[in-house]
């Protein structure tokens, strides 16, 4: 497997506050990577400033090139919070949203770009809401939307900011199953998250950040109470599985 991102030094300031530092670390293809750490870690500032939404220092490259060079390859589906419900489009706009990077600016969406939006909410359950407005529509049914319209972008690779905040079991279901498939297709998603509980049976790789990089690898090596005591440092944090749960208690 190639490198698909490789991150190397990376710091983001606000002002004199320091949000992220020096972190490094290289993904490869055909990996579903959970981002966790206590919230200010610094986990969606991470993911910005990887998209090129965040100044920064360091480098960064993406398919071994600039961000810029391979923002078509590139598809990211932001917090919930970060967006205006109230806007009055359709369902089905919003997946178009996703084919632009296939649309020449001065042409309508083709019959292909059509039938690629109506198969992507299809896949995610929403194909009948098509001509609804996207407000009004449940928090889980938007986020579908909104994996719709990453999936209509057709990306090698993935970034989603909390996509199972604040959504029923049934998106959340839907929403893991298609992220499993992308993998399998060979494509790379990172996944900020925050529900410990979950992260064995969702991820292959996580990465660990509370400002700094704690610790970036596979599950089974990084997911012990030792590591998640130093992300988390003495916050109480309960993960594993129902039958085997472990609690990281204060130091």
């Amino acid at each position: 497997m190639s490198d698909v991102i490789e991150v190397s030094q990376l710091s983001v300031y606000y002002e004199d506050n320091e949000a992220i530092k020096d972190i490094s670390f290289k993904a490869k293809e055909g990996q579903l990577i959970g981002v966790v750490g206590p919230n200010g870690a610094g986990k969606s500032t991470l993911m910005k400033a990887i998209l090129g939404l965040e100044k920064y220092k360091g480098t960064i490259s993406v398919l071994g090139k600039k961000v810029k060079e391979v923002r078509k390859q590139i598809s990211y589906v932001p917090q919930r919070s970060q967006i205006d419900w109230d806007f009055p489009v359709l369902v089905q706009d919003v997946v178009m949203m996703g084919r632009a990077t296939h649309i020449v600016w001065y042409k309508r969406p083709s019959s292909i770009d059509k039938e690629v939006v109506a198969a992507c909410l299809k896949k995610v359950g929403m194909l009948d809401f098509a001509k609804r407005q996207i407000g009004e529509l449940s928090g889980g049914q938007q986020q579908r939307v909104f994996i719709a319209r990453a999936l209509a972008q057709e990306a090698n690779v993935f970034f989603l900011d909390e996509p199972f905040v604040g959504i029923d079991v049934t998106s959340e279901e839907i929403i893991i199953g298609l992220l499993r498939e992308l993998k399998a297709e060979n494509k790379t998603i990172f996944v900020v998250h925050h529900d410990l509980s979950k992260v064995q049976d969702y991820f292959d790789q996580l990465l660990l950040i509370n400002k700094e990089l704690i610790q970036f690898g596979s599950v089974d090596q990084v997911y012990t109470p030792e590591i998640l005591q130093k992300t988390y440092k003495g916050g109480l944090a309960l993960f594993g599985s129902n039958e085997k749960q472990m609690v990281v208690t204060p130091q």
